[in-house]
């Protein structure tokens, strides 16, 4: 018997120690790898390129600390605010660049709870709607007031798209415009659509094992939990999910957010405890009893949609139904035929030809007919 189990233990304190190695020489490489300063801009003789910026602050937003970065390679240009959706995808732009800081001074604010501004301390309590939409305005205020500009413009994706545009309704005085890239509308109509649509796809191709979990986990007048579980992945693997060619979180986000160099490697830790804790989003359980058609009917300045059209984790069809109800002095709404819930990182020319033409000229000569 010992001669049996002396080989067994020995095995495997080499497989625990060869595991213990690899993981720590993994956390030395990310750790190398995070310097935390974003590069900054230069010129074609590899100088600092005048005028621009390339930034990571902390500024005291409602007595929190809230951290963002700021691109521009003209501090002339007019300042874009972005609220992220349930994480913070700043990171995102190092693998698909958006090229929006080549005409705007691009602010990725990083809110409550989430990346740079993660807290242990923070509550679920001030975790609200409420709390999400002020620190946007007190954002846009420091804004405002560092780049002396009278208006900013505000570009919401994903679950950044609730609070964005109930912001610019409420505070039109402080905004140009608005941009909802994946604009919600009514989220749970939203998710039972997804969830049809993928039914239908994997019994179509016959994968009966997501089929099995996806019926197992029907959504009626809830979304399960057990649904939730497999959202992402079953989303992912037919193209429907972040980006129209992204299969995988661990390789399409997970990954790139622990090669980005601009993050130190706690604020890389940041970026997943406040996932891990948000869960899809902080305030989900407010979208999903929230119809932002009945919420915001109405908007006082110019607004403008970008809608991939694989788009099933914000559905597409009802982002345009919400358009064509809510009234605003100038509307656009622009479909992206080859993207599906990110056209600022799968279709950044088109985005930016939009933004130049259409947006920052307050018209909407570019949108869908």
């Amino acid at each position: 018997m010992d001669l049996f189990v002396k080989p067994v233990f020995r095995m495997s304190f080499i497989l625990i120690s060869f595991l213990a190695t690899l993981l720590l020489i993994i956390v030395i490489v990310i750790r190398i790898y995070s310097p935390g300063k974003p590069t900054p801009f230069l010129d074609e003789t590899g100088k600092l390129l005048e005028g621009s910026l390339s930034e990571k602050v902390f500024v005291n937003i409602n007595g929190l600390e809230q951290g963002m970065f700021i691109q521009s390679k003209d501090l002339n240009n007019p300042v874009l605010l972005y609220v992220h959706g349930g994480i913070p995808d700043y990171f995102l732009s190092k693998k698909f660049p958006t090229g929006l800081e080549e005409h705007f001074t691009v602010v990725w604010w990083e809110q409550r709870g989430s990346g740079l501004s993660y807290n242990a301390g923070i509550t679920n309590e001030s975790m609200t709607l409420e709390h999400l939409i002020s620190d946007t305005k007190e954002v846009t205020n420091y804004l405002r007031k560092r780049f002396g500009q009278e208006k900013i413009y505000l570009m919401g994706r994903s679950g950044g798209t609730f609070i964005g545009i109930i912001a610019a309704a409420q505070s039109p005085e402080l905004y140009h415009a608005y941009i909802g890239v994946g604009q919600m509308s009514n989220h749970f109509e939203s998710e039972k659509m997804a969830y049809q649509y993928m039914l239908k796809k994997y019994r179509d191709a016959g994968n009966r094992r997501v089929v099995r979990k996806l019926e197992a986990a029907p959504i009626t007048d809830k979304i399960p939990h057990d649904y939730l579980q497999l959202r992402d992945k079953a989303m992912h693997s037919i193209g429907i999910g972040t980006t129209r060619d992204m299969r995988s979180i661990i390789t399409g986000i997970f990954l790139p957010s622990l090669s980005c160099r601009d993050y130190t490697f706690s604020e890389k830790i940041k970026i997943w405890r406040g996932k891990a804790r948000a869960g899809v989003h902080p305030l989900w359980d407010t979208i999903l009893s929230t119809d932002l058609s009945n919420k915001v009917p109405e908007i006082g300045i110019p607004i403008y949609f970008f809608h991939g059209i694989f788009d099933y984790t914000v559905s597409y069809n009802l982002a345009k139904e919400y358009f064509e109800k809510i009234k605003a002095p100038v509307k656009g709404f622009y479909t992206f035929e080859n993207s599906a819930h990110s056209p600022i990182f799968e279709e950044p020319d088109r985005v930016n030809k939009i933004l130049i033409a259409d947006v920052l000229a307050g018209r909407s000569t570019l949108a869908d007919k």
